[in-house]
């Protein structure tokens, strides 16, 4: 039986798949046999970034999965150091041959750099869209500020967000302001890195669901129109966390979640590369 394939959310022609699978780093780094297993599982936007180092196991699997290259979203990262217009085209390409394609689905600016100004990033970002190396462009870890700057300084239009969003990080604002241009809100760590997994919220509203507390996090962020890329290794877990499209949360439900917000939720905070902090 063919696995039954996400939804998509969409933005400026994109459409991406709102359920998606992550592959930063893990320990022993990534198998592409991990990936293999999401893509049968029904996966069909596989998240990936040159910084990540797994590049060459995603475009490995991606032809042994079987699947074929139009039917996945494939995003990848240009790292904060290589902002710069040259080093931008260069960080491009080398993630293409790391992957073996000839264009991405979706490229993103990493981390914004406070040393090097967008001025000089935009531009070389829509550039890669206009080459064709990528379908769309977007960016990540971006507050509110920069994300209005990103804006205005691109030629070409951004069609994704991609932030750290799971219930014990506030994303109110910035989720908003995402929707109010467009954009699609893609939630990395939607699962806190495997902190949700002892809330006893979490864990009774999964217990009367006959739900896992990770499909029921990453439901909570399907319903609030959000992508999600949770990652895992374990292969029945990978299929499990697919299962989100068969149970709808009610409305106490997706409030008590909400409320599980902390002001130390957040776990990806390197120090100094946003500018004005966090929104």
């Amino acid at each position: 039986m063919t696995a039954p394939l996400s939804p998509t959310l969409a933005a400026h022609g994109a459409q991406i798949p709102a359920l998606g699978f992550g592959t930063s780093p893990m320990t022993g780094g990534l198998s592409p046999d991990t990936v293999v297993a999401a893509l049968q599982s029904g996966y069909r936007h596989i998240d990936t970034a040159w910084k990540y180092g797994t590049e060459s196991a995603v475009g490995e699997a991606m032809r042994a999965s079987g699947v074929p290259r139009q039917d996945i979203f494939l995003t990848t990262k240009v790292s904060h150091e290589y902002l710069r217009a040259d080093a931008f085209a260069k960080s491009v390409d080398e993630s293409l041959k790391a992957l073996k394609v000839d264009q991405v689905d979706l490229l993103l600016v990493h981390w914004p750099n406070s040393e090097i100004a967008l001025r000089e990033t935009m531009p070389a970002l829509a550039k890669a869209k206009r080459q064709g190396l990528a379908r769309h462009i977007g960016v990540a870890n971006f507050n509110i500020a920069l994300l209005d700057q990103a804006i205005a300084l691109c030629p070409e239009p951004l069609v994704a967000l991609q932030a750290e969003y799971h219930p014990y990080l506030d994303q109110t604002k910035l989720l908003a302001a995402a929707r109010a241009r467009g954009l699609v809100f893609v939630a990395y760590c939607p699962l806190g890195r495997g902190r949700l997994f002892g809330d006893p919220v979490l864990a009774e509203i999964a217990t009367a669901r006959g739900k896992s507390i990770a499909q029921v996090a990453l439901r909570w962020l399907m319903q609030q129109g959000v992508a999600a890329i949770p990652r895992s290794s374990n292969p029945q877990r990978i299929a499990d966390n697919f299962k989100v499209f068969d149970f709808t949360l009610n409305d106490d439900e997706m409030a008590r979640i909400a409320a599980l917000k902390r002001p130390n939720g957040r776990i990806a905070n390197p120090g100094g590369r946003v500018s004005g902090g966090w929104d």
